[in-house]
C-alpha cells in the first residue's frame, strides 16, 4: 500500500533537455514522491529552443530504457504525443515537464520546449505544470538541483489540489538560491525582458568560414513587482498561470469596434 502522503494519481515526466539530464531525475524523484504510477517520455537528445513544434518530415524512434521510461528522437511535443497515444495504456493525470536547466522566464517561454510539452499536455486537457531552475545568478554555473528537489514535491501537490481551468498551464520557477534560503511562493505575471539579452558570438572555423553561436547574457533587469523576473531576482519561488489562447480579448474588442464603425 502506498505511503498516506501519495496520491492515486498517474504522472508523466518529460522535458526539453534530453532523457539524460539532471534535471529530469531531480523531476522524477519529485513525481515518485507524490505517485507510484509515473511515467517519463523525454526526448532523446536535447532539445532545448524547440518551442512547440512537431516532427512531421522525419519518422520517429521509440526506444524503451526501463519499465515505464521511454526516450524519443524528437521534440518534447512528441514525447506527450507518443506518450498519451501510443505507449500508455491510459492518459496521466497529470504532466511535470522538467526541471529545466535554466529559468524559463518573461519572453523566454515561447521558445522553451519546457513549456511546450506542458502546452501540448494542456491541449490534451490534462492539467500540466512546468519546472525550471534559475542558475548563473550567483555568478557561477553550479545548478542548484536541491532547491527544486526540496520544493518541488510539496508545491507540486499543493498546486494540483488547488486546481486551474482548462486551457491554462503552470510555470514554475525556482530561483537560484540554496533551499533554506528561498522565500515564499509567488503567484505571478508574465514580465517582460528589459534589455536585449541575446548575442550572437561569430567566430571562424579551421577555414576562416564563419560560423554563430546564440546565447543569453545572465544579467539582471529591473522588472516590475509582481512579475516573474521580479520574483526569481528576490529570491521567491513564482509560479505563474499561462494560457494556451493568445486572443488579446480588449484589443479585439477595440479593432472590432473600429473596423465595424469604419472609424
Amino acid at each position: 500500500m502506498a505511503p498516506s502522503n501519495k496520491r492515486d494519481i498517474r504522472i508523466l515526466v518529460t522535458n526539453d533537455d534530453g532523457f539524460y539530464a539532471p534535471g529530469l531525475g531531480v523531476l522524477e524523484q519529485i513525481a515518485r514522491e507524490i505517485s507510484d504510477d509515473v511515467w517519463t517520455v523525454a526526448p532523446e537528445t536535447e532539445q532545448s529552443g524547440a518551442s512547440h513544434s512537431l516532427t512531421l518530415s522525419d519518422p520517429l524512434r521509440l526506444r524503451q530504457h526501463e519499465e515505464r521510461r521511454y526516450m524519443v528522437r524528437g521534440t518534447p511535443t512528441d514525447c506527450v504525443l507518443m506518450a498519451v497515444k501510443t505507449i500508455m495504456d491510459r492518459p496521466p493525470d497529470l504532466v511535470l515537464s522538467g526541471v529545466n536547466r535554466g529559468q524559463n522566464l518573461a519572453d523566454d517561454v515561447t521558445y522553451s520546449g519546457t513549456i511546450a510539452a506542458a502546452m501540448e499536455g494542456t491541449v490534451f486537457g490534462i492539467p500540466s505544470i512546468a519546472l525550471s531552475q534559475s542558475y548563473g545568478f550567483d555568478g557561477t554555473r553550479k545548478v542548484k538541483w536541491q532547491t527544486a528537489k526540496h520544493h518541488g514535491p510539496s508545491l507540486v501537490i499543493r498546486l494540483f489540489d488547488l486546481g486551474w481551468p482548462e486551457g491554462i498551464l503552470l510555470n514554475v520557477n525556482f530561483p537560484d538560491v540554496e533551499p533554506g534560503e528561498t522565500g515564499p511562493v509567488e503567484m505571478t505575471r508574465q514580465g517582460r525582458r528589459d534589455q536585449d539579452l541575446l548575442v550572437i558570438d561569430e567566430r571562424s572555423d579551421a577555414r576562416g568560414v564563419p560560423y554563430y553561436w546564440f546565447g543569453f547574457e545572465r544579467r539582471k533587469s529591473n522588472p516590475p513587482e509582481g512579475t516573474d523576473l521580479r520574483a526569481i531576482y528576490e529570491g521567491r519561488i513564482s509560479v505563474t498561470p499561462l494560457h494556451m489562447d493568445l486572443t488579446h480579448a480588449k484589443v479585439l474588442e477595440h479593432m472590432r469596434r473600429k473596423f465595424d464603425g469604419g472609424g
